[in-house]
Formats: structure tokens, C-alpha cells, sequence
């Protein structure tokens, strides 16, 4: 009976190291994989990439993008909700996520519910740019040509429900214009159809879209913030171009399955502001357009609900194509 008593007891001590704060002090113990749920060269993609190269400094281990692109972001989505809660899968979840909440029925995982927030990274506006093929500098022209020809326009996006398409919707209800409606799988495609020819209008995010205005390959009309952008010095906001209510973009952050321990919650939002105030960071984020934000798991909660409920008053019957 001893022998049983002291194997017990030596149970009950394991049992209580693993759930220590001493035990979670030593997450993490192998790499961590993020998953990017678009593609490469997306915006979202672009962000991901310059904060998941400063997170093995602050995690002391390796962190390995993974891009899950398709279904308007829900295919990366429903994997990370599905994935363990032991803080070794995080998501990158942006203002798309949120609007896909009332876009679509059957979704396989629920934003607010399946997943624990860590942090918001940044937000952005967009860049409204046309192919140089286009007939117009600005604004007030490109409205002028929409409302000659209707329809005869086109205006690319990630898809339904991505922020390009909400700009997108949004700018056709503001200016009272008729443009067609071309969604792709991605914003990188998007992107990719605007500088071929394909489409002529898109409201790109402004890190992969910049240097293609810069080298002439796209040509940029105003942005969507509501004050003027260092990244974009010169150019005018949608708002003092005609539209000044007119103001949308996109913001990013990380999640990890709900019911992660909250103390790896808390690590990996330790984390994430050290990368967020690594001035190499920062500048580099600053300079592609990014506002830099690191809230704290709480805030970041209460944004997404906040978000979710707006978007599905905008969104209301409005379906995916």
C-alpha cells in the first residue's frame, strides 16, 4: 500500500508541474506555425511576413508561415479553429474574417466564439489606383467616366467580403456610379489582374500595391484614411476628393484557438509588442502604410465584436459569388 500511496502522490506532483506557471514558462518548445489564410503577395500576406520575422527573436523559436489561401479567408480560418489549443498554431485574422460572420450561413468555425484573441497588429487604408490604360487622375474623372459608361468599368478584389470588395461597394454607393464587379480567389490575383489590364480599378492595400505605383505600373488616385498618408505623400483621401464620409480599410491580428491556457495567450502578446516596437519593425511598417497598433487581448476582443456587429448592418443582404 505504500509503494501505491507514494506512486500517487508522485502523479499528483507531475500533474501539478505540467499545469504550473513554471511549465508554461517554457512554451515554446517547437516551432509555431502561422497561418496565413491568403496568399502570397497579399496584403495580408505582407504584414504577416515582417511581424512573423521578428517573432523568433521574442519567442526564442522558430515561427513558420503557412498560407491557406481560398474561401475569402475562411479556409485558414476554420483550420486554426480546429487546430489544438496549445499556442502553437496562431491565425491571422483581418476585417474580412469579421464581415464573412454575415456573408455566409454555414460557416465552419465562429470568429467571436472559436478563437482567443492576442492582439491587434495594425491597420491600413487603401489605395485607390487604376491601370494606366484608364482615362483618369483622379477621383472626380474616374466618377465621370464611370457615370458616361455605366457598367463598362470594372473593379477588381480579394473577394466577396475582403475589404477591397467593401471599399469597392462602398465607393459605388457613395459616388452613385455603376462599376462591374470582378472578384478573384486573392488579393494578390486581384493585384496581379489590375497591373496586366485585365480589370482597371481596384482599392489595393498599400504594401504590395506601392512600389507599382512608384515604378508607373499603377497609377494611384487617392487614399482611403481620413488624413493624407506619409507613405503616399502628394496624393488626396477619397474624403477631400468629394466623399467626406468616405473612409474604410483594413485591420490585422492575431488569434489562436479558443481555450489556449491564458498564459501562452499572454507570452505570445508579449511577443508580438516586442516585434510591434522593434524600431526596425515599426519603421518598416510605418513606411508600407501600416498604423501600428498592440492592444491587449481584451481591447482586441471587443474590436472584433464591435466589428462583427457593424459590418453585419452594412453587409445585409449582400451573398458571396
Amino acid at each position: 500500500m505504500a509503494r501505491v500511496h507514494v506512486s500517487l502522490q508522485a502523479a499528483v506532483v507531475a500533474c501539478a508541474l505540467a499545469l504550473s506557471p513554471a511549465h508554461a514558462q517554457r512554451y515554446p518548445v517547437k516551432p509555431v506555425r502561422f497561418v496565413v489564410p491568403f496568399s502570397p503577395g497579399s496584403g495580408s500576406d505582407t504584414i504577416a511576413r515582417i511581424v512573423a520575422a521578428g517573432l523568433p527573436e521574442a519567442l526564442a523559436q522558430q515561427v513558420v508561415v503557412d498560407n491557406r489561401a481560398g474561401a475569402a479567408g475562411n479556409i485558414g480560418a476554420e483550420l486554426a479553429a480546429k487546430a489544438t489549443p496549445d499556442g502553437y498554431t496562431m491565425l491571422l485574422v483581418i476585417l474580412g474574417h469579421a464581415a464573412n460572420m454575415t456573408l455566409y450561413k454555414n460557416l465552419a468555425y465562429d470568429l467571436v466564439h472559436d478563437f482567443a484573441p492576442v492582439t491587434q497588429l495594425a491597420s491600413t487604408p487603401s489605395v485607390l489606383v487604376v491601370h494606366p490604360s484608364l482615362p483618369a487622375r483622379s477621383v472626380a474623372e474616374l466618377v465621370a467616366l464611370a457615370r458616361a459608361k455605366p457598367a463598362a468599368i470594372n473593379y477588381a478584389s480579394g473577394g466577396v467580403g475582403t475589404p477591397t470588395f467593401i471599399a469597392g461597394e462602398l465607393f459605388k454607393l457613395q459616388a452613385k456610379i455603376d462599376v462591374l464587379h470582378v472578384p478573384y480567389r486573392a488579393g494578390g490575383e486581384a493585384l496581379t489582374s489590375v497591373l496586366s489590364g485585365e480589370t482597371s480599378v481596384y482599392f489595393a492595400p498599400i504594401a504590395p500595391a506601392l512600389p507599382h505605383v512608384r515604378s508607373g505600373r499603377l497609377r494611384a488616385l487617392a487614399v482611403t484614411s481620413k488624413t493624407r498618408l506619409p507613405a503616399l505623400d502628394g496624393y488626396p483621401t477619397v474624403a477631400e476628393s468629394g466623399y467626406p464620409s468616405f473612409q474604410t480599410g483594413n485591420w490585422y491580428g492575431l488569434a489562436v484557438p479558443a481555450r489556449t491556457p491564458p498564459e501562452i495567450v499572454a507570452a505570445l502578446n508579449k511577443a508580438a509588442l516586442a516585434v510591434l516596437k522593434n524600431p526596425g519593425v515599426n519603421k518598416k511598417l510605418v513606411d508600407s502604410g501600416y498604423l501600428v497598433i498592440g492592444d491587449t487581448p481584451d481591447q482586441f476582443a471587443a474590436h472584433i465584436r464591435t466589428e462583427v456587429a457593424n459590418l453585419a448592418t452594412v453587409l445585409k443582404g449582400i451573398k458571396p459569388e
